[in-house]
């Protein structure tokens, strides 16, 4: 089981949505699929992926290409078994050039709280350096940073 469970209420999807934010901090694409069922299906982007093993090469190659990455989530509505999140992270190239991404994703859970299916829309805005609003160290973000919504994101 990957609590909390299914039905969510707005503590338990925070938490959710919480843990997730966490581990996809740590980059580590090994952490992050295991909140996956192992059949589960995604679409980021125009991208579509399937399983564990392909979430793990999709995030491998991401995090490759998106360095210094830091990330806020935050829920936007929740249904029993469904989590909606509106997030935004910061990134650069390998050139430096700094991009804030933002989107949207759309989640819905088993009945043990693995996802099952991920679906993300994702648009890239390049910023300058001075522009980041995320700069804590690299890793989950602090319990006392600002969320989204307090930098008017």
């Amino acid at each position: 089981m990957r609590a909390p469970l299914p039905p969510f209420n707005n503590i338990t999807a925070t938490q959710k949505v919480r843990a997730a934010e966490d581990a996809w901090n740590t980059r580590d694409p090994e952490r992050v699929a295991g909140a996956y069922t192992p059949d589960c299906l995604w679409r980021n982007r125009s991208e579509f992926i399937h399983g564990r093993s392909e979430i793990v090469a999709f995030l491998t190659r991401k995090w490759e290409k998106e360095l210094d990455y830091r990330l806020i989530k935050e829920v936007w509505a929740y249904t029993d078994n469904r989590i909606a999140v509106r997030f935004a992270y910061e990134w650069h190239d390998d050139s430096g050039q700094w991009y804030r991404s933002y989107g949207n994703e759309n989640w819905e859970f088993d009945e043990q709280g693995y996802m099952k299916i991920r679906r993300a829309s994702i648009n890239d805005v390049p910023i300058r350096e001075e522009e980041r609003k995320f700069r804590w160290p690299l890793g989950p973000r602090p319990s006392d940073h600002v969320s989204l919504t307090e930098l008017d994101l």
